[in-house]
């Protein structure tokens, strides 16, 4: 099964988490996501690996906007610091390639809670 969505729409995952995304295009993206109890840990906290989907999927989005739609990337590594828990509301995911190169892209992203910092990563894409 081969599926290939175009920039700026959701993936069949993305969707079950809730994603929306706002912004696609010239190797930035944002997508925002709001808490709901399926994305919860033991600890009434978002799960972390939500915040990870978020976070790969809004860099996947920086990264596929640079392509004209014949060409696409995937995630070769991620590194994610979680600075601080979510207990409720919305987050925000801003995403942006450092370096377009013709294999690998390098990308950085911040999630906040509105003026909060609550993870930031980095990322290494390749290009297929």
């Amino acid at each position: 099964m081969s599926h290939s969505a175009p920039v700026g729409q959701n993936s069949a995952f993305s969707t079950l988490l809730g994603m929306t995304i706002e912004k696609a295009e010239s190797g930035e993206a944002q997508v925002r996501m709001s808490m709901q109890d399926h994305l919860l840990n033991l600890h009434g906290r978002m799960h972390g690996g939500a915040l990870f989907s978020l976070i790969d999927t809004a860099m996947g989005q920086a990264s596929h906007s640079l392509f004209d739609g014949q060409a696409g990337s995937m995630t070769l590594e991620c590194k994610i610091n979680y600075i601080r828990a979510v207990e409720d509301g919305e987050i925000v995911c801003n995403a942006r390639v450092l370096n377009a190169g013709r294999k690998v892209h390098v990308l950085e992203a911040r999630v906040q809670q509105g003026d909060r910092l609550v993870a930031t990563a980095q990322a290494t894409f390749i290009c297929k």
